[in-house]
Formats: structure tokens, sequence, C-alpha cells
């Protein structure tokens, strides 16, 4: 489906995963030609949910240019997307060249030299801003530069996009055609728990992923203690245990001798459907049903992060978890789709300059200083 500008332009997506990139590019309009994605189980719901691209499920070193022409059948290509590990790469000599994350990385820069797309859009943690990894993203901006790319960076939070999650994730864009970067503005208002949750079916009344059996607590006394748990609280420090546990059902911890005396993450979490949920995680014992004693169905997690309920995922249980806790959720890829379709039409003619590196410098810097801030903002 073509976007209400009309325009369409063909990417690929590589560390493709389960496809949430993919699916939202798609619904901005944009057209996936290829999927290149290691794990078989994240390659085969990438590929039941993309029929119309090719599927890559291999090692990316084994893809060779001529394999990578014919699978795109030489057609042109407007956009390499995905998220390669950044981490491991650094300026001295593209870091450790022992280090497998660099090596991936250089798989995608790779990737976007033979295909010499408009766009590139990389997707990572939060961590990728922050001081520590200074010399990583100022190595990977010199880098795309080599290529004539114009790169820019922001931090963007999933709930601001309609999406019924707080996930934070550093985007990077880079054009080769335009001189400004556009990133999503247009914030819409906060989707909630409870207003996803109210609707898991497809259009033929089918809810798929979503086996309620599988969501029992084995454990007796950890399903008594869910009981005891009201909506959108949990057990983080001893006021919460001696609040809501009996002595029967208290855990056993020596507060004082925690870091913080207090657990890293908090336990038996129940989610509050008046609010969106916190980052998704890959497995399921992370958080719980808002009214249930149980746990949340793939299903449910994979609504919080907007996919749609038409989205299949293949695999056992624990690789369908892993598929949905690292995807980027696809409304927030959308937003970035549109982005691109904006920048397209505004090209110019001319081949852009590179920014200097010294103002994408304070740039970050500027990022940095409200990129770890997790209280609730309130969208514009």
């Amino acid at each position: 489906m073509k976007n209400k500008l009309n325009i369409s332009l063909n990417f690929i997506d590589v560390f493709a995963g389960a496809g949430g990139l993919s699916c939202g590019m798609e619904q901005a309009g944009h057209r996936c030609l290829l999927g290149i994605e290691q794990d078989k189980f994240a390659a085969q719901t990438f590929l039941r949910n993309h029929p119309h691209a090719k599927v890559f499920c291999d090692n990316i070193y084994n893809l060779s240019t001529d394999q990578l022409k014919t699978l795109i059948a030489s057609q042109k290509v407007h956009a390499i997307v995905g998220g390669p590990p950044c981490q491991g790469f650094s300026t001295a000599g593209c870091g450790n060249p022992q280090d497998k994350r660099n090596s991936l990385f250089m798989e995608f820069f790779r990737i976007v030299k033979i295909c010499n797309p408009e766009f590139i859009v990389i997707e990572n943690v939060t961590g990728l801003v922050a001081k520590k990894n200074e010399q990583t993203l100022s190595s990977i901006f010199k880098l795309f530069a080599t290529l004539g790319y114009n790169l820019d960076v922001q931090v963007l939070s999933a709930h601001h996009f309609g999406v019924a999650e707080k996930r934070r994730r550093t985007i990077i864009l880079g054009s080769k055609i335009n001189d400004t970067i556009m990133f999503p503005t247009h914030k819409l208002p906060p989707v909630t728990v409870g207003e996803v949750f109210t609707d898991l079916m497809d259009k033929s009344g089918t809810i798929h992923n979503h086996d309620i059996k599988m969501t029992k607590l084995k454990c007796p006394l950890d399903a008594k203690r869910l009981k005891k748990i009201p909506e959108g609280k949990g057990i983080r420090y001893e006021h919460d245990e001696k609040k809501y546990f009996s002595k029967s059902l208290k855990l056993g911890v020596n507060w004082k001798l925690l870091k913080e005396n207090r657990f890293r993450q908090t336990k038996y979490y129940r989610l509050d459907r008046s609010k969106p949920s916190p980052t998704i995680m890959t497995n399921r014992y992370s958080y719980y049903h808002p009214t249930e004693n149980r746990y949340l169905t793939q299903r449910e997690a994979a609504k919080l992060q907007s996919f749609p309920n038409d989205f299949i995922f293949c695999g056992p249980l624990s690789s369908q978890w892993r598929q949905i806790g690292n995807a980027v959720p696809p409304m927030l890829a959308k937003s970035v789709g549109h982005c691109l379709t904006e920048m397209y039409l505004k090209q110019k003619s001319q081949k852009t300059k590179v920014k200097n590196n010294l103002h994408q410098k304070q740039k970050v810097k500027n990022i940095r200083k409200s990129a770890f801030i997790y209280r609730e903002v309130q969208p514009s």
C-alpha cells in the first residue's frame, strides 16, 4: 500500500529479525525487496509476513555481491535499513578486527556500498549515544561520509508514535540527497495497555500466538504471590514486600545486601491498563497481565509493540518471545518511513555536503542530556 504522497521506495532490511522495521516501513508505503536474517525461526516469521520479499537465511558473510543482485533482481534500492551491532566499532582502524560486532557492522556497510541507496536507517540501543560510545558514533559518521552520506541521530521513544510501550531507541538516518535529515515530529496521544488488549483479533476473528494455557505460573508459591499484587504494582523495595506479602509469601531476601537496597528490575510486576507498557523484553517472565494471574501471551506482547493482529510469529515459544522483544515497533518504524518519503520529495539536484563533525559532536552531547531520562514526557 502506497502512502498518500504516492511514493514507494524499495528497501533491504539487514539483520531483519522478525521484521518489525520492515513492517512499519511497508505501512508507510515502501516496499521490502529482501530481508537478511541468520536465525531460521525469525527468517520464517519474516517470510510469512512479507510474502513479496525474498529472504536470505544464512550468515551475512556468505552473501556474495552476485547473490545479492540476483535476490533483488537488480532492482533499484532506495534504502538500506537495519540494526547492525555498533558497540564494537571504533576509530582506530575500525576498532578491533577480531571483534565480531565490528565485522558485522562492516557487512552492513558493505551492503550499502554495493547498493548505493539514497537513504540508510540504523537503529540501536540508547547506549549508542552514551559518552563511552562517542568514538563509536563518530566512527560511524566518518565511515558513511566516505560514501557521501549526510547522517544525523536522535533518540526516539516509541510511545510518542502510537505504540503502547515506552521503548527508546537510537535512530541514525542518512541521506545522499538531502542537506537536512528529517526525524519524526508528529507525536500521537499515548496508547495504553488497556486499549490495545481489547483488540487482538485479525479480520477473520482469529487471535494468533495466544495460547492462554502456556501463560500459567507453574510454581504454586509464585501464583499465590501474584494474586496479592494490585494492577500496576510489583515488588522492588522492601516496603513493597511488606505491603503486599504476608510472612509465608516473603521472598527471603536480605534487602540491606542488595545494591541500592532494591531489585534492579521489579518482580511480579503487573502492567497498568491506564498506561503504556515498559519496554517488552525477550522473555515472558518480565511482566504479568494487569488483572489475570498469568504471564502475557506472545500476541499481547506483540500488540504492545504495535504489531498488526495478522502478523504471525513462527518457531518455538522462546524464539517467538525473542523475536518480539528484539523487534523495532512497527508504528515507530512507520514514522521513520514517512520521513524518508518527505526527504525523497525534497531531494537536492546536486550532491549534499557532509556536515561538519565538530557540529555533530555538540549535537550528540545535547541528545545525551535527555537520552537517559525516562520520566513521562507529554506529547506535543
